[in-house]
């Protein structure tokens, strides 16, 4: 009846100018700065809104007669819609990265790069979002392992909890990884690029086995953690494992603020193991932190420990 309704218009070069150049950073990304796809879809958008800028303020202008003083009022305008000190560390970043590229592609003859100025951000000024180790306790516990859901979803909470795993490290665990004879999970693709292993406690490797025997779809996929909408397969992306710890921390009564997923849980593991007194080395090779001032940020919320090194007020007690 009406076929133009249904005809899904591919966006042509024409409609977006700054395609191919981005199509080029993009690969620059990929190939020079050894980026993964989540990581590169910030870069890019970084560099997006920077062409838009000059293509709204300077109609016409071709990027190579790109000046400094343009740059700068790019990173201004920026630094404006920026409310918190991350997002403005990030957009300036992105700026600099993608007049980087220009340089290296030949695109521009200066490196207007090393103009960009450098936002202010103390490392270490804030604590971890992280939860009550009781409260994570709670909410596991409060997951019927009744229904294959139930039983895939408690699953997933323990190796989180128990492991400190990534979501993206979580999704690419396969069947073959897991170790039973030792009660080991190899873990890949890790943000730092390297391989490690994490052990497996008794109750969480009950609870894989229990969700392999019972619950877990018969697909044949390699990977361990399954949707169950349908077409059944593996997590493609993050937001899945983000609503099944959502929900069930919400269902174990858990008020969430407004970082709530598997991150959460790893926060949460590092901070109960520094407030065990467990060495720092140790707590920083099994989150997979290539330098232990990472996870020298979880030393902060030790407040018992930092008050026993803590030096006495020269006033005295006011």
């Amino acid at each position: 009846m009406a076929p133009e309704r249904f005809i899904i218009s591919v966006p042509s070069e024409e409609d977006d100018p700054d395609a191919p150049l981005l199509a080029s950073f993009s690969d620059y990304l990929r190939r020079v700065r050894g980026l993964e796809s989540k990581s590169r879809e910030g870069v890019l958008l970084g560099g997006r809104r920077f062409l838009d800028w000059c293509r709204h303020h300077h109609p016409g202008q071709d990027i190579e007669a790109l000046t400094a003083k343009q740059v700068l009022a790019a990173v201004e305008y920026r630094l404006s819609l920026s409310t918190t000190s991350g997002s403005r560390t990030a957009a300036t970043s992105h700026i600099r990265t993608f007049l980087r590229f220009l340089y290296w592609a030949g695109r521009h003859h200066q490196d207007l790069a090393r103009i960009v100025p450098r936002t202010p951000s103390w490392r270490l000024a804030h604590l971890p979002p992280r939860l009550a180790w009781n409260d994570v306790r709670h909410a596991i516990d409060a997951i019927g392992a009744t229904t294959p859901v139930g039983i895939r979803d408690r699953a997933v909470l323990l190796l989180l909890a128990t492991t400190g795993i990534r979501n993206g490290e979580l999704r690419a665990i396969r069947l073959r990884d897991i170790d039973w004879r030792t009660g080991e999970v190899f873990v890949r693709r890790t943000k730092g690029k390297r391989d490690r292993v994490v052990p497996l406690l008794e109750e969480t490797g009950a609870a894989l086995a229990d969700y392999i025997l019972r619950a877990r779809p018969r697909v044949d996929s390699p990977y361990l953690f399954l949707s169950f909408t349908p077409p059944v397969g593996p997590f493609k992306c993050a937001a899945p494992v983000s609503r099944i710890v959502r929900k069930r921390l919400r269902h174990g009564g858990v008020e969430l603020g407004r970082v709530a997923g598997a991150h959460l849980l790893r926060h949460s593991l590092a901070t109960q193991l520094v407030g065990q007194r467990r060495p720092i080395n140790e707590v920083a090779d099994l989150l997979g932190h290539r330098s232990i001032n990472t996870t020298a940020l979880y030393v902060k919320v030790a407040a018992s420990q930092l008050a026993e090194v803590a030096l006495p007020f020269p006033g005295g007690v006011a």
